[in-house]
Parts: structure tokens; sequence; C-alpha cells
């Protein structure tokens, strides 16, 4: 006992704790949030370079372009000398004009003479440019990776932003702005980051009309956010030409107090935030933006970006990233405006009775309105445990098979929800079942699903489809990528504007009727109101999915979502 004491001993003495500041009249504390800061998206740089496979270059375009749809108007795309794909990306966005005239867009460059000449090489013929030049400054870094003193270190700085400024000069057409981190400022010596800071800002020669962007990035969570926002305030009170510094904050999650550390260093006298939408970037992820935005909202701070389609945001984010948004996510998951609890659940009822529109949002459970980022009021109160033995989709599964998504999870909860309100009792699962039915695998009006055929077209697929349509039968034939795509085609060709967002399959017993359906598909379409989903079922799984398809599509076209 006495030796397994003794070793514990010996690896907690190996994180010796981080030093504070010495700031006995640090001022943040005393300070409120009262405007949004300047965003800086890192979700085409930071957060591409922690995926398991980068974005392409459609991935990367269709990335960028909702970021400034969203209202981001900075925008750091890419590592231009990292690889081809990073060089020709920003190659792409200048030379076809992708660039909004409100955007500007940001680069980063090792402190390298060949690395910063390929990154300004990238920018040529671009309206405005952030050039963000780094090298590490902590005593780990100087000591074991550069072998270098701190003069040395000053100098690498220096050298980099005098070589930008030259390089800068002869691309006249282009307005420069430099920007400049401390990489591991959060470990650093106060002092020293303050030396460096200054000498680069002396090379560029700042000046208020030309300010230089100080980055101040806690590459890895060292502290306590308190620490963060201290070391942050004594860099704001002692840089000097301050006026021609935009004081900037990169947090890493490391410890998990990303967010609680950027907005302490908002406080402490930074203006502008690097961040990714739910927070993706190296290890534990960047800061998230979207938690740091909509927690301004809360507190009636205007945030300057626009998230009152966040589960659009969701799906992009998702599809770019190839990683899921976790459905506890704050303000974004699929499931943090449900109520599993009945406790909850009658609070939040009470709450919606009682809360006017022209009153401070105030509903029990619900830190925002749920209005406010596109969700509806359905999904917040769902039958989840008929007398407490289990929820809808436990339901489903264990009596039928059927593994809903998520998100089918969510809307047909607020239909069985609906039948519930209008005919009081409690609800079986064959109750739940028949409702099922009745939403989804009944909905055969206005189009009705007959048979279908499949044929090669070339590289693509393509398929013919007999339909029943206004009591007369139709062929309908269209061409894709897959079943499912040539399908929406064919339905696209008849004018049914039909676009799959969701997809989802599962293999199944056989059905509660005795019948020897095997796979159930589900399908989530788009369209000018919102989203629904289809389902379908056969023992062929490409028939199941194109009997979703329809289900979904008839769903849409006359109105059946609340079925």
């Amino acid at each position: 006992m006495m030796l397994l004491i003794e070793i514990r001993e010996q690896t907690m003495n190996k994180y010796m704790p981080f030093q504070p500041v010495a700031l006995t009249d640090r001022q943040w504390p005393d300070r409120t949030i009262t405007s949004h800061p300047v965003w800086m998206s890192s979700d085409l740089r930071d957060g591409n370079q922690a995926l398991f496979e980068p974005m392409n270059l459609d991935r990367k375009m269709r990335m960028f372009d909702m970021l400034c749809e969203i209202g981001f108007r900075e925008i750091e795309v890419a590592f231009p000398s990292a690889s081809q794909i990073e060089y020709d990306f920003v190659r792409t966005l200048i030379g076809e004009g992708r660039i909004p005239q409100d955007v500007t867009i940001a680069v980063l460059t090792a402190a390298r003479e060949h690395l910063i000449r390929r990154t300004m090489e990238s920018l040529k013929g671009a309206r405005r440019a952030i050039v963000h030049v780094y090298n590490a400054t902590s005593r780990p870094f100087r000591e074991m990776v550069f072998g270098m003193s701190r003069d040395e270190v000053v100098r690498m700085a220096v050298d980099a932003v005098l070589l930008i400024r030259d390089l800068a000069a002869s691309q006249p057409e282009t307005e420069w702005v430099l920007e400049y981190s401390p990489e591991t400022f959060s470990a650093t010596e106060l002092e020293f980051s303050l030396e460096i800071c200054d000498a680069v800002t002396s090379a560029w020669g700042a000046t208020p009309e030309n300010r230089v962007i100080i980055n101040l990035p806690a590459t890895v969570e060292v502290s306590t956010p308190n620490v963060y926002a201290d070391q942050v305030e004594w860099m704001h009170r002692n840089l000097a030409r301050r006026d021609s510094v935009i004081l900037s904050l990169h947090a890493h999650n490391d410890r998990g107090t990303a967010v609680a550390a950027t907005e302490l260093g908002l406080m402490a006298g930074a203006e502008r935030v690097e961040g990714c939408l739910f927070g993706n970037g190296e290890r534990t992820g960047n800061v998230d933006i979207v938690t740091l935005a909509l927690n301004l909202h809360t507190q009636g701070v205007a945030t300057g970006l626009d998230f009152s389609d966040i589960s659009r945001v969701v799906r992009t984010v998702e599809h770019c990233n190839q990683l899921p948004v976790h459905p506890r996510h704050p303000y974004a998951g699929d499931l943090v405006f449900t109520a599993f609890s009945g406790s909850h659940q009658d609070a939040i009822r009470k709450g919606f009775a009682r809360q006017n529109e022209d009153e401070p949002w105030g509903v029990p459970y619900l830190p925002i309105d749920p209005r406010d980022v596109g969700r509806n009021y359905d999904s917040v109160i769902r039958v989840n445990s008929q007398s407490g033995k289990g929820g809808i989709a436990y339901l489903l599964e264990k009596e039928y098979g059927i593994v809903m998504p998520r998100r089918l999870q969510i809307e047909f909860s607020s239909v069985v929800q609906k039948h519930a309100d209008r005919d009081g009792g409690e609800l079986s699962a064959r109750d739940i079942w028949r409702i099922f039915s009745a939403a989804y695998l009944d909905a055969s009006s206005p189009l009705r699903y007959l048979a279908h055929h499949l044929f090669e077209a070339g590289e693509k697929q393509g398929i013919e489809i007999l339909v029943e349509m206004d009591g007369a039968r139709q062929t309908f034939t269209g061409i894709g990528n897959g079943p499912i795509d040539a399908a929406a085609h064919a339905l696209m060709k008849k004018g049914i504007n039909v676009k799959v967002t969701g997809y989802d399959e599962s293999s199944m017993g056989e059905s509660a009727e005795g019948g020897n359906a095997k796979a159930a598909a589900f399908i989530e379409i788009a369209h000018d109101k919102g989203s629904c989903h289809g389902v379908g079922m056969d023992e062929n799984i490409v028939t199941a999915a194109v009997r979703a398809l329809f289900s979904g599509v008839n769903r849409m076209l006359d109105g059946r979502r609340d079925a």
C-alpha cells in the first residue's frame, strides 16, 4: 500500500501547477461583454488539418460558402504551403471571384522563408488578405525543438515579418494585414511574449491606420481560464503601440474550458476570436464559435452571426468534416431541446403556457427560445416513457425491429404527441405502430409507387418507376449516381423538386403483421417549409429505399407531416 501511494505521489509531482500572473489589480472580473468580437473562422485551416480525411476542393468550397452566408467576415482558408490542394483552393477562390467584397481571407504560414514565399505567391490578385505568421515561443520549444536563445527566436519572427512586408510591397494591388501569433503563448513567459510582439509591430510599422493583429493562442490549455484572462489583460495593458494592435484570442480545449477562457479573455481586453464551428480542431479542438456566439445571444448581445437555421449548419459541417455533431452539443445538438424527464416536461409545458411574446425568455430548462435557431416546439416535449417503461423509439425497436435515425425519432415523437394530446390515455406499442404506419408506410397519395426497374446508363445508374398518379399509371425515368439519386431525378423531371438530405437503413426480422420485410430505409428530404422523412420496407433494400423516397414525397406534397 505504501508503495502504491508513493508511485501516485511521484506521478502527480510530474505536473507542476501553472504559476499565476502577478496582476493584483486585474480589471476583467468586473467587466461584462456588451458587444460581439470580430469573428474569424478557422474551420478551413485549423479544423481541416485535424480531420481524418482533409476536405477536398468541393467540400472546402461548400464550407466557405456557408461561412460567408452565416456572416463571417474573416475566414482563414488554408495553409497554402502545406499541400497542393491548400494552395489550389486559395487560387480558386481568387481566380474565380468567389470571395465576397466584404470578406477577407486569411492564410497561415510558419516563420520560414520558403514557406512565406509560397504563401505570398498563392495570394496574388487578392483584394484583401491577412497573412498569419507564427513561431513557437515557450521555453520547451526554444530549448528542445529550436535549440535557440530568446534573441534568436525574436530574430526569427522579425525576419519573417520583414520578408512579408517586402513581398507585400511588390503586390500593391492587395490590401495586406499582418497577423502574428507567438505560438504556445499560454505557456510562454509573459515578458518574453511582450518582447517578441512589440518587435513584430515595430518591424511591420504598425499604426492606428495599419493595425497588426496580435493573436494570443492557448495552443495547449495549461491553466484555469482565469489565468489565461490574466495573461491577456497583462498583454493588453503593456503592449507598445496598443492603438495599432487588434488583440485576438485562439483557445484550444485541452482542459475543456476553451469557451470560458475566451469569454474571460474578451473581458480582459481582446477584440477578436478565432475558432471553429462546434469546436473542431487539433486534439480536443478549437474554441466553439457556435457556443460562444449563442452564449452572447442568451445575454441579449447581438452576435453578428446568423444561426437561425442551426440544423442546416450542423448538416453542412457534418458533411464537410465527415464528423458527427454530438446530439447533446450546446444549442445545436438534435436532442438539446428535447425533454425526456417527466418533471422537465411538466415544467416546460407550464412555461410555454405562461410565456408571453413581449416578455424576456424564461421557459424552464430552455436557455434560449428554440425558434431563434430554427427549431420548433414539437421536438421539445416528447413522449419518451409510457408510465416510465420505455420511449417510442425503444418500443418500436423492441416490438417491431425498427431502428429509427435520431432525427426521425424527433419528427415522429411530435406526431405521437399530437395523438396523445387528442385522444388521451396511454399508448401501447401497437398504438404507436399504427400511428407510424399511417404516417409513413401508408403515405401513398397523391403518388403511388408500383414497381421499378434499374438499368445501366454509362457510368450512371438509370431507373424506370411505374407510378399511379391521379388514378392513371405513368412511368417516371431518371438517371443519377445511384438508385436514390436516379429516382429523385425522375421525380424532378415531373416537376417535383426533391432534395435528399439524409439516408439511413437497417435490417429487420419479420414484420409485425407476419410479412417478410427484412430491410427498412429512412430518407429525409428538404422542402421550402423545412424537411420531412419517408420510410420504406421491403425484402430488397433498393426497393425499400425507393418506397421511402415516395413516402417522403407524398408527405411533402399532401401535408401529412402531422398525420
